[in-house]
């Protein structure tokens, strides 16, 4: 009886990835010459999106800083990995007049889903501690109030602090900037996080 033949995924050098991203109608992450479609977003992962970069460019206004949303590519390694993060920031004078890549990040957040959280939280956190200019790696939860917030030392280890109220600071200062957690979650109903598991039934 024949065996089933396996099909090997297609193989793309990265100027092939770049050049279809420019005529594609959906976006794709690039990983070690493989290209992977992305998924789309609920409604509220659009209006935390939006309310981040509304905050972060009346934050940045007039300091030379870029905020970008999930329509901009990030190198996270150049030649290997490339990826579409939901929001990001730059102020590096290499980024200012690119009008595709970016590659020197101080700022990125990612807001979770069922399907992303644990990759989000793992597998990229991993890879995007490889870009030295990062400073600041934000994720945030769609249906609770929950903002986890990693921060690079001057040691260079990455110390973790959650923002679970809504009048929580995210505080900035290699761009000078707060984010109040509830900008955030504006226009949306997010419950707080419980103090305590509920009891059993």
């Amino acid at each position: 009886m024949a065996q089933p033949q396996t099909v090997a995924p297609a193989r793309y050098t990265v100027e092939e990835y770049l050049a279809l991203e420019e005529t594609a109608d959906q976006r794709h992450e690039y990983f070690e010459g493989e290209v992977y479609a992305m998924s789309g977003a609920s409604a509220t992962h659009h209006t935390i999106r939006q309310n981040c970069v509304i905050s972060l460019r009346a934050g940045l206004r007039g300091r030379g800083c870029k905020v970008y949303d999930e329509g901009m590519k990030l190198a996270v390694q150049e030649g290997r990995y490339y990826t579409y993060p939901d929001v990001l920031v730059t102020g590096h004078a290499d980024d200012v007049d690119e009008p595709f890549v970016v590659r020197h990040p101080v700022l990125l957040i990612e807001i979770l889903s069922p399907s992303t959280a644990d990759r989000d939280r793992s597998w990229k956190f991993n890879q995007y501690k490889q870009l030295p200019s990062l400073q600041h790696y934000v994720l945030i939860t769609q249906h609770t109030c929950l903002v986890e917030w990693f921060r690079r030392e001057e040691s260079g280890v990455w110390s973790f602090t959650p923002l679970a109220e809504l009048t929580d600071v995210l505080e900035i200062p290699e761009l000078g900037l707060t984010m109040q957690v509830a900008d955030i979650y504006d226009e949306l109903d997010i419950t707080p996080m419980q103090a305590q598991p509920p009891a059993a039934q």
